[in-house]
């Protein structure tokens, strides 16, 4: 087998020393416009690519209900946003909505009435979710009628969410038994592809059920228990000070059985979870829940050091969280 050729530098061995913006982007297996001799993917190409996946941590923030996207981006199997675009909807777009996922793993749907319908937990490519899911919306508004859109490479350019959708909109999931959403009302039968993915998707799904007295917590429901997924909005570092004091303190419950037993992390924030008994619903995590950010919101308030009790319970917690993404 031949040996692959030794990597240098730009700057060295002779070769000009260029900045990023000097290079124009070409084909990853074409020759790099620096003169370096190698393709483009393994040099200057290598250097963007990494920039991409490394700019965006909170893909969502600045959008209203980021809490809620990361929650329907990573643990809810069936939900449907409105969405309201800056500037209205064009002419012939009755309406567009985020879903979390679509038959065949489509990106965006336009449906036969013109509505759009743009699926959220579809995987992207620029390393900017916001990006990707903006760039497959603007592609779905301008496609025929009755057309999926399809998936293409994201260039770590162009426009995010946040340009397109009016940021002042309320944010108002709806969460769904199944993925019957797919199929209008309207229509006379579903295509038997679609069908057979309904299918496959319903007996798939975790019933799951938004609380109301608390923002983006999602109660879960499992064959062995049932558990409460809460996507919280504050800093990781002052988050975990704060759940340390209260476990120390044994103020972490959420009632008879129930416990706190780690967290994710997925796409910069914090979601702590619980696991809570088979028999508890999620009407009865209400109260507790209302009651539980009560405490929280005082510890966050505290900016005394942490004990060493507390520090070792920090410890803890860190040691079982999960980063998702």
């Amino acid at each position: 087998m031949a040996k692959k050729r030794p990597q240098t530098k730009a700057g060295k061995s002779g070769q000009a020393q260029v900045t990023n913006g000097e290079i124009p982007v070409v084909g990853a297996r074409e020759p790099c416009p620096c003169g370096s001799g190698r393709r483009y993917k393994a040099c200057h190409g290598r250097a963007a690519a990494h920039a991409a996946t490394e700019h965006v941590q909170r893909p969502f923030e600045g959008l209203p209900g980021e809490c809620d996207l990361v929650a329907l981006r990573e643990l809810v199997p069936a939900a449907t946003v409105p969405l309201t675009l800056k500037g209205g909807l064009p002419e012939g777009v009755p309406s567009v909505t985020l879903a979390t996922v679509l038959p065949m793993a489509w990106p965006a749907l336009r449906r036969d009435d013109g509505s759009v319908l743009l699926a959220l937990q579809n995987d992207g490519t620029s390393g900017d979710l916001s990006r990707d899911l903006a760039d497959t919306l603007q592609r779905a508004l301008e496609t025929e009628p009755g057309n999926p859109v399809p998936p293409r490479r994201v260039e770590p350019e162009g426009p995010r969410l946040q340009d397109l959708l009016d940021t002042d909109a309320p944010f108002v999931p709806e969460v769904h038994t199944g993925f019957e959403f797919w199929i209008p009302q309207s229509a006379d039968g579903a295509d038997p592809e679609v069908a057979a993915s309904l299918e496959r998707a319903n007996a798939a799904a975790i019933p799951t059920v938004k609380l109301a007295s608390v923002d983006a917590a999602y109660w879960c429901e499992t064959p062995e228990k049932n558990h409460l997924r809460w996507v919280m909005p504050h800093p990781e570092e002052k988050l975990l000070d704060a759940l340390a004091r209260l476990h120390v303190a044994g103020a972490t419950s959420l009632g008879a059985d129930t416990r706190l037993v780690g967290s994710f992390r997925a796409h910069g924030l914090m979601v702590p979870v619980w696991d809570l008994p088979s028999a508890m619903t999620a009407e009865e995590c209400e109260k507790p829940a209302a009651e539980f950010a009560e405490r929280l919101a005082e510890a966050l308030g505290q900016d005394a050091p942490l004990t060493a009790e507390e520090r070792r319970a920090r410890g803890g917690l860190t040691n079982r969280q999960v980063t998702l993404s």
